[in-house]
């Protein structure tokens, strides 16, 4: 497309449309449009280069400010990625970076091992090249604490020694490949340290088209442009999911989508799918890579322009990959497609802009795209082959890691819909909520789960009430801050696990808390677990001789839902609002003389904040 119908979409178009020559000569108009956009959320980010990092970082910084960020950049001199992180660190730890990123290649491996080298002796020089990049991660967590990103190693341009440089032990290439997996291993054990996979994305790309020796030679650039544009739109996705803008449902259309023709005029037995024809077999590889998304946490929906019951059957053909079981939420009518999203997005209490949407018809993409505020409509064309490609490389739907409820999350949902019908049987509320069968564990915040705590305080939206952000690297700090108090919650019912799915964090001032995070997954929403949760931050705040609680209501475009919250919960509205707190903003106090408890149908397990009103005698219900 051309800048100008670019710019005639609006500022929600996909940056990854827009030829890279356009990109190039217009990116100052375009940063300009971009960072105008309000609600941008600030982020800093530390770049330590082995080579020249300005062309990576000016469009690392459109492809941020179109995901919602506003960026400040610190970038170290030409080569000093080493000194400044181990030896020279005063203007690094200054700038307070949430965010480093090692800028690294294969030309900043200082040594490689010798032609003649034993097996033994080959991987004592991988250990001590390794050593010199540990050395750095190590003095970066000392001194600054904030997540890591690091570069692993593109192979190298020139093979020496033919096809042997893959398997000699002199051989550059093996070199290459046996760092990045002690790399691999190192990123395992420490949960702050992330690897951008240049490997990969340089072997995408091709090693010919990654690295340019002119340019090389005149500005020491480690890629060509396009490379270097991979390298932005890879960064962009790591550092969004760093702080929780992963998407997380794949909305699909299925005609010619998910499979080959039309099914209502050919009937589900003439539909293109299986290993009969290379159409069928594509449409079964674009199936089974759907799968393999929701296997690992994406949920899946459907959004055709179809007859509900025959559209149905396309997923009950024996060759058919997916069954309606693996799809969280089926919407197939004659509607229009955007106001469909909207239900599904309704149904699954998720934001649009947790969605991608995939269709074959472009027509169905633009109107979805100017409909649906915040979606994601890669243009993946009419050619099935390229789907999942052209997905990949939009790197929706990146991780900074997984977590146990993130790999459950599709079969979270399905259990959603049973209680849904299992409601249906019971007149009063309180009956159904007893017949769940709920257990909560809530406790304070316990190191096992302050990766899924700081997950969670950047992927929730609509129950939290300030929605205030938090690194990995700044809740670890707040835990083991004895001024703070932060309990999470638990839930299962008879249905399943829920999984860690609350977060209370509170601040002392004298002898009162207040109130930093309150938020909750709304797949619990109404089943009491809001009272349970207060129960425990007032058990907290009692034992550390606590008095008064007070809660901060910061709207936002997503959060109205919990408008009335403390008010429901028993605070009191609290005059006047302390400096620097918008004019939107409600404060809320409860005094805790005198509390009882309000958890009705839980019963608490595992909890460690004592609750000064509680009955003896309600140990088993209540907390």
């Amino acid at each position: 497309m051309s800048y100008l119908e670019y710019m005639s979409e609006g500022l929600e178009t996909d940056l990854a449309r827009l030829p890279l020559d356009d990109l190039l000569m217009r990116k100052k108009s375009l940063r300009r449009r971009l960072a105008s956009r309000e609600g941008l959320q600030p982020v800093r980010i530390a770049v330590l280069g082995g080579s020249t990092t300005s062309e990576v970082v000016s469009l690392l910084d459109l492809w941020l400010l179109e995901s919602g960020f506003s960026p400040t950049f610190h970038q170290c001199e030409y080569g000093r990625f080493y000194i400044d992180a181990v030896h020279d660190s005063q203007q690094l730890i200054d700038f307070a970076p949430q965010v480093i990123y090692i800028h690294t290649s294969v030309a900043d491996i200082r040594e490689f091992a010798p032609l003649q080298v034993t097996e033994a002796g080959f991987h004592e020089c991988v250990a001590h090249e390794f050593a010199r990049f540990a050395a750095i991660w190590a003095a970066l967590a000392e001194k600054i604490g904030c997540m890591v990103i690091q570069n692993n190693f593109e192979f190298p341009p020139f093979a020496i020694l033919g096809n042997q440089d893959a398997t000699s032990r002199g051989g550059h290439t093996r070199f290459v490949a046996e760092l990045n997996r002690e790399f691999a291993v190192a990123a395992g054990k420490t949960p702050k340290l992330l690897i951008q996979d240049v490997c990969s994305i340089s072997a995408r790309i091709g090693l010919d088209r990654w690295f340019d020796q002119k340019r090389w030679f005149s500005y020491k650039i480690a890629t060509t442009v396009e490379g270097s544009r991979a390298l932005a739109i890879s960064l962009n996705a790591m550092v969004g999911a760093i702080f929780g803008k992963t998407r997380k449902v794949l909305v699909l259309d299925l005609d010619n989508t998910l499979w080959g023709g039309v099914i209502g005029d050919d009937g589900p037995d003439k539909i293109q799918i299986g290993r009969e024809t290379p159409l069928a077999e594509a449409y079964t590889a674009f199936q089974e890579y759907c799968l393999s998304l929701r296997d690992r946490g994406v949920l899946l929906a459907v959004c055709s322009k179809n007859n509900d019951e025959i559209a149905r059957q396309g997923f009950e053909h024996p060759d058919s990959v997916l069954k309606m079981e693996h799809i969280s939420c089926f919407k197939a009518n004659w509607d229009p497609k955007h106001e469909n999203i909207a239900l599904i997005a309704k149904e699954l209490n998720l934001g649009a802009d947790s969605f991608v949407f995939v269709d074959d018809n472009p027509a169905e993409r633009a109107i979805v795209r100017g409909q649906v505020g915040g979606i994601a409509v890669p243009d993946v064309g009419d050619d099935v082959a390229n789907y999942a490609g052209v997905i990949e490389d939009g790197r929706y739907f990146e991780q900074a890691s997984f977590s146990k409820e993130d790999l459950e999350r599709a079969a979270l949902y399905q259990e959603n819909s049973s209680r849904a019908a299992f409601e249906t049987q019971f007149a009063d509320y309180g009956e159904y909520l007893d017949s769940l069968d709920m257990k909560a564990e809530i406790d304070r915040f316990q190191p096992v789960y302050i990766a899924r705590i700081a997950q969670l305080t950047n992927k929730t939206n609509q129950f939290n009430l300030t929605t205030r952000r938090y690194t990995l690297a700044e809740m670890e700090r707040i835990a083991a801050d004895p001024e703070f108090i932060g309990i999470y919650g638990k839930l299962s019912d008879r249905f399943g696990e829920h999984g860690l799915i609350s977060v209370a964090l509170g601040h002392r001032k004298g002898n009162a808390l207040h109130m930093d995070l309150w938020l909750m997954s709304c797949r619990v929403l109404k089943r009491g677990m809001e009272a349970a949760m207060l129960d425990a931050v007032a058990g907290a705040a009692g034992g550390a001789g606590i008095s008064t609680i007070f809660g901060t209501y910061l709207p936002t475009a997503k959060n109205g839902m919990v408008a009335g919250f403390y008010r429901e919960m028993g605070f009191s509205p609290h005059f006047p609002l302390p400096e620097g707190l918008p004019e939107t903003a409600t404060m809320w106090r409860l005094e805790l003389t005198g509390y009882t408890g309000q958890n009705k149908h839980i019963k608490v397990t595992n909890n460690a904040c004592s609750n000064p009103g509680r009955d003896s005698g309600e140990a088993a219900t209540h907390i």
